[in-house]
């Protein structure tokens, strides 16, 4: 469920005096943040920031197509590997059973 309009986006309030001090000091660098349920502002365009994945903090340079979006759509918890049959399948057809080659055809000669 979204949240309603009229209470306009939520942003931890840290956050908006860190991405504006970030801003009057002039210096781009990277502001670590713990707050994956903020919304991203149209103020943070340009800003650096580190979210934290509950491992470490993955770097996230705002664009202006981020806007709207939360910061923890954009630093993933979880590692996918694949799937483990897919890893079986390719072992069981990989070295066992070479692929056919298809035989080159003979040259037509083009004679005029």
């Amino acid at each position: 469920m979204t949240r309603s309009v009229w209470k306009g986006p939520f942003v931890d309030g840290y956050l908006l005096k860190k991405a504006e001090a970030s801003r009057a000091s002039g210096r781009h660098e990277m502001i670590r943040i713990w707050s994956r349920r903020s919304t991203i502002l149209p103020q943070f365009v340009g800003l650096t920031f580190g979210v934290y994945n509950g491992q470490k903090h993955i770097p996230v340079m705002v664009t202006e197509e981020m806007v709207g979006h939360k910061f923890g759509e954009f630093a993933p918890t979880r590692v996918f590997y694949g799937h483990s049959s897919d890893r079986k399948a390719k072992r069981s057809t990989g070295p066992a059973a070479p692929a056919a080659a298809p035989a080159a055809a003979p040259a037509a000669s083009t004679s005029s």
